[in-house]
């Protein structure tokens, strides 16, 4: 009987030309974020800001800090309710309840994205949504930027994974206000951790670079807005030190350069295993929009029977195929849901639950090649005919 032997959490080893540029930084000293002339930190923001075409970037320690301090920038304070998917990772609602707000979550459907209907039903309970592209799914942008436009709600944009995705040519993170983006290991760059935020709002930008702790020297920021615009905001942002240090930055240059070409090897794996699953009975895979430009990072599947899920995941998993169950009665890792979030009020998410209880999650680490998707889709049809047919 085949095994699967390889890492789902091995990633790649850090590029030749980033771990040279590290090295710069640390023979240098030079560490802190306002501590350097030239600043990679600075020159990373230019890079994204280019990349993602925005007039301001912000490089930060986390993606969670960067929707803290997007929330933050828009006023969001305590009490104040803020709409966000029900299929979403913990950090996203984390944030939302960090700044003292309240997450509303919206119902999502088998496609895995926000459910307009019900965005539309709740759009009267907040005037923020954190939308989250909860494992690279993106919504049909112009309908839900209609309705969030038609009542005045503000978006910011997770997108912890969908760095290098668009809607119809509309780089991810560049609908709404504001973008948030992560660099933690296991996203499309990996700096350990780190995040970014992009944003075209002036006021937005200066309001965040005081927010991460520029103390009286917000100027050295790579896509600092004028001095015109800080003066509106100098002294009414507490600082909440976060602005991403030099040897990350540096690190992570190379790789913001290089995400294209990443994107293309990532997506080969993902339409490998999409393939590979088709045959598989009692599994269907996750149809994707033609006017989506994903990044296949990871790959879900709905089960037709929620109740075969617990076997045939585990039946995977003892030979070395390691799915992630988003249905269970507690987390386990990063896998976990909205019940399983004590600081968020309970809601009643029927049409969530029923997917949620079904849908199961894989990693595809960019380590893999088409031998290793062509085996793991040969185990999870197996296992699947066993259990699932």
């Amino acid at each position: 009987m085949d095994r699967f032997t390889k890492s789902f959490i091995r990633q790649e080893p850090i590029p030749e030309e980033a771990i040279e540029a590290a090295t710069r930084v640390l023979r240098s000293g030079a560490l802190h974020r306002y501590g350097a002339d030239p600043s990679e930190v600075a020159a990373l923001e230019v890079a994204f800001a280019a990349q993602t075409g925005a007039a301001h970037a912000l490089a930060v320690a986390s993606g969670g800090y960067a929707m803290g301090c997007a929330l933050r920038a828009l006023g969001v304070g305590s009490g104040d309710a803020v709409l966000t998917n029900a299929f979403t990772l913990a950090p996203v609602p984390g944030a939302i309840a960090a700044v003292g707000a309240r997450p509303v979550l919206v119902e999502v459907t088998e496609d895995l994205v926000l459910d307009l209907a019900d965005l539309e039903a709740k759009a009267g309970q907040a005037r923020v949504l954190m939308l989250s592209h909860m494992r690279g799914h993106i919504v049909d942008m112009p309908a839900l930027m209609a309705i969030c436009d038609a009542h005045g709600i503000a978006v910011v944009e997770d997108c912890a994974h969908t760095m290098g995705a668009a809607w119809d040519g509309h780089p991810s993170g560049r609908w709404g206000k504001i973008g948030c983006y992560s660099c933690q290991t296991y996203k499309h760059v990996n700096a350990g951790e780190g995040g970014l935020i992009v944003t075209d709002d002036a006021d937005l930008a200066a309001r965040m670079i005081l927010l991460s702790g520029s103390y009286m020297l917000y100027a050295r920021n790579g896509t600092a807005p004028g001095e015109d615009v800080f003066a509106r905001h100098k002294g009414l942002m507490p600082n909440v030190s976060g602005r991403m240090d030099e040897l990350r930055a540096a690190i992570l240059r190379p790789q913001i350069r290089d995400l294209p070409q990443q994107v293309a090897r990532w997506n080969a794996l993902y339409r490998a295993l999409e393939d590979g699953f088709g045959g598989a009975p009692g599994l269907r895979t996750i149809p994707r929009p033609q006017a989506e430009a994903y990044v296949g990072s990871s790959i879900q599947l709905l089960v037709d029977d929620a109740r075969a899920v617990p076997d045939f995941v585990a039946g995977c998993a003892a030979r070395g195929v390691e799915w992630k169950w988003f249905g269970g009665d507690r987390p386990v890792g990063f896998t976990s849901a909205h019940r399983h979030w004590d600081y968020v009020a309970p809601h009643d998410l029927p049409r969530t639950d029923a997917i949620l209880c079904r849908l199961i999650d894989l990693r595809v680490p960019l380590t893999f090649d088409a031998d290793d998707c062509a085996l793991i889709a040969r185990i999870v049809t197996e296992e699947a005919a066993q259990h699932l047919g």
